[in-house]
């Protein structure tokens, strides 16, 4: 580890806390907002969530994981599909359950360790079902490049999804330093300023907005009624219990770039519940759920700014920018085709990290007990399986998928027992959230 420029406790500069902090915002900007433009929810409650969320994630770990949370990606599908099926109100119950899944896991790691969750999900099963969430929306993501407003083939649109493609992908392989770590954004900002040269954004929405608005918040009771279903349940509790990996990876790799041991010390389950409270405090003003951000991590490894203080001003910053009016209209003027040209790449590296988790795991396809496991997981998550059980119960997809899974981990013979650092080789060059 070389020694860093500023330490967790550390308090910097106010010249310097203000660009540190703005650096470390616009290194999750692109992604935070991408996946609530893909779902349907306000970017704004997305901003304004995640630097609420970021907040009660430092006070819970006790202010010692210089961790940023902003929106995931994992639960792009289920939202979207509750979000189309029963609006807002949905999508913010299944967004509330995830969070309460993160806390109940917290409470049971708090009492009995956390080596069991990890047995739970090997590789062979988290693997496949991270493969399953990227593939399972590549449909999503070609049909939004290709497509013009009224959902017929253009090639002007697919230009700029091409081009929006391109920048970013030049930014991810040639940038250095901190321009590594925000290729979505550098892709969104190429692709947009592309789009306005052919002449498909309406910038007017931008020159109309106030600087100062206040988002329309999506709150219970008063928003929506709450409608609790166990179709929610079915498709939001298996994909929260496989982002769990995530977590787990993040911190272990956190742990590795800052030189102290996360899972002790706050512990897994402090920044678990943090992670889960971030999420409800989402649900709760219509946000979408959280996650750990591994651009946060390729910030701090880069700048060995480790400060618990920067992470805390960037989310102050987050919130401010949820207010500004033109900042809003501006993110929502972004045509389709750019926000369908990053995801792209997006739901590829996705996919691409499960199957990097399965070689760096050393998985052997050669067992046909592997074999079983993951061809079973990728063919119902991507094919779309959907089982119907009474009281019109459904559990579709990638959920599905995850059950399959770790139910055939458990039943099937020959399980061996799981790596407690099974996760660290899929986590360190991770650049998505």
């Amino acid at each position: 580890m070389n020694k860093p420029i500023l330490n967790v406790e550390d308090i910097p500069k106010p010249a310097q806390w203000f660009t540190l902090s703005l650096q470390h915002l616009f290194s999750m900007f692109g992604a935070t907002i991408l996946v609530p433009y893909l779902i349907g929810l306000s970017p704004a409650l997305a901003l304004i969530s995640s630097g609420l969320g970021t907040l009660a994630f430092i006070l819970i770990t006790k202010g010692k994981v210089p961790a940023y949370l902003g929106s995931s990606f994992a639960y792009i599908a289920p939202i979207k599909i509750l979000y189309e099926t029963g609006g807002a109100g949905a999508a913010m119950v299944g967004t509330f359950i995830a969070g309460l899944v993160y806390g109940i896991v917290a409470i049971v790691i708090s009492k009995s360790g956390h080596r069991w969750i990890m047995n739970l999900l090997p590789p062979i099963v988290v693997g496949p079902v991270i493969m399953v969430i990227g593939l399972a929306l590549s449909g999503n993501a070609v049909g939004n490049a290709m497509n013009n407003a009224a959902g017929k083939y253009s090639m002007l649109h697919f230009s700029v999804a091409l081009v929006t493609l391109s920048a970013t992908i030049i930014f991810s392989i040639f940038a250095k330093k901190i321009l590594s770590v925000i290729p979505i954004l550098a892709g969104i900002v190429i692709g947009y300023i592309y789009a306005l040269m052919v002449g498909i954004v309406d910038f007017k929405p931008v020159l109309d907005a106030n600087w100062f608005e206040m988002p329309e918040f999506v709150i219970p009771f008063v928003t929506y009624k709450l409608k609790f279903s166990w179709d929610i349940v079915a498709l939001v509790v298996p994909i929260a219990i496989v982002t769990l990996s995530e977590h787990i990876g993040h911190q272990l790799v956190l742990s590795k770039v800052v030189g102290r041991d996360y899972i002790k010390n706050p512990g897994l389950h402090r920044s678990i519940l943090g992670d889960g409270t971030a999420t409800i405090i989402s649900a709760l003003i219509g946000g979408p759920p959280k996650t750990t951000y591994g651009e946060n991590i390729g910030v701090l490894a880069i700048t060995r700014v480790y400060s618990v203080y920067v992470i805390a001003g960037a989310a102050v910053f987050a919130i401010i920018f949820g207010f500004i009016g033109k900042i809003t209209a501006l993110i929502q003027t972004i045509p389709t085709p750019v926000m369908g040209g990053v995801s792209i790449l997006l739901f590829g590296i996705i996919a691409s990290s499960g199957l990097r988790m399965l070689v760096d795991s050393k998985i052997d396809f050669g067992d046909k007990r592997n074999l079983v496991i993951s061809s079973v997981i990728l063919v119902l998550g991507i094919g779309g399986a959907i089982v119907k059980l009474p009281y019109n119960i459904q559990i579709q997809g990638m959920a599905l998928a995850a059950i399959i899974g770790v139910l055939l981990n458990l039943i099937l013979p020959g399980r061996q027992k799981a790596d407690e650092n099974m996760f660290e080789g899929d986590e360190k060059n991770k650049k998505t959230a």
